[in-house]
């Protein structure tokens, strides 16, 4: 991806409000990842930005609102990275997050500003196209919203939604039945883990067909196999009994390779990692918090 510092902007957006946190810190282990994300990719000459999030209130329960937590105060961060991507205008974007809809805002203007000729390449465990009527966390909206259905609040949040015929699920293997019938609906392309394990050529077949010139991918880090990756939603060490989830089957080389053969058929403008969950790290913050006790 080119990096002039008038074209590119990175965006750290610590977002946890729409994710899935079952631990005994909700809304911690979200915007360290997302931060940490930042700290671990190449140096840029690109600025760095970080929306502004709201953190977690102690002992004050999730609000609810139209089946969805946290709805409100998902839909004002929203709007703070569409404001703040408005007034950088850049061409490309990298967003280090956070919950999955950390992709709407940067994903909704791209392909706004390239006409809708923009590929989405969507590497997920999970197709992110549910709706409020059969689960209550937003980060498993986030598609669905770019697609101009998912939570209707935030889908009207997207200017020119995306066509079915621009994404590409990758990695994406079991999918509950409502996830089925809407993917069935919107005839949307599905490559399974099985068939980009040994070379991309599936994914660059599509992307050559589909004859788009421009690409934005989103990479959700669950599409990792948690038993040779445990920065993972479902390896939080603190719980007994992770959440059920399809889990993802990928490794980091096989993410590697990828990304390369993608970067090199397409214009890259666009690329989101997300859920990035750091156990090992926000045990260790906490250990070193002890040092807040020693004398200044």
């Amino acid at each position: 991806m080119p990096q002039t510092a008038h074209s590119l902007l990175r965006l750290v957006f610590p977002q946890w409000q729409g994710g899935y946190d079952e631990s005994p810190f909700p809304g911690q282990i979200y915007p360290l990842g997302a931060r940490l994300l930042a700290w671990l990719a190449p140096e840029s000459t690109a600025p760095l930005v970080e929306i502004p999030v709201a953190p977690p209130q102690a002992d004050s329960p999730a609000p609810r609102d139209g089946g969805v937590f946290y709805r409100q105060e998902i839909l004002r961060q929203l709007r703070a990275a569409q404001e703040i991507i408005r007034q950088h205008a850049p061409r490309r974007i990298v967003t280090f997050g956070g919950d999955c809809l950390i992709s709407q805002a940067p994903f909704s203007y791209l392909n706004e500003l390239y006409a809708g000729d923009l590929a989405i390449i969507w590497i997920d465990a999970h197709p992110d196209i549910t709706t409020p009527r059969d689960f209550d966390h937003a980060h498993a909206m986030v598609l669905g919203n770019l697609l101009g259905e998912g939570e209707a609040l935030l889908a009207a949040e997207v200017a020119r939604p995306v066509r079915p015929e621009q994404v590409a699920l990758v990695g994406v293997d079991g999918v509950l039945p409502h996830e089925d019938a809407t993917i069935r609906k919107w005839q949307l392309h599905v490559i399974p883990s099985r068939d980009i394990i040994r070379n991309s050529t599936p994914l660059l077949d599509w992307l050559r067909q589909s004859g788009f010139r421009h690409a934005a991918i989103h990479l959700d880090i669950d599409v990792l196999d948690p038993a040779h990756f445990t920065s993972l939603l479902f390896t939080n060490p603190d719980v007994e009994t992770p959440i059920a989830a399809e889990h993802g089957k990928l490794r980091i080389g096989h993410l590697h390779r990828i990304l390369e053969d993608i970067g090199a058929q397409t214009d890259v403008v666009g690329m989101s990692f997300t859920e990035y969950m750091p156990w090992d790290a926000l045990a260790l913050k906490k250990l070193l918090s002890c040092l807040n006790r020693m004398p200044q």
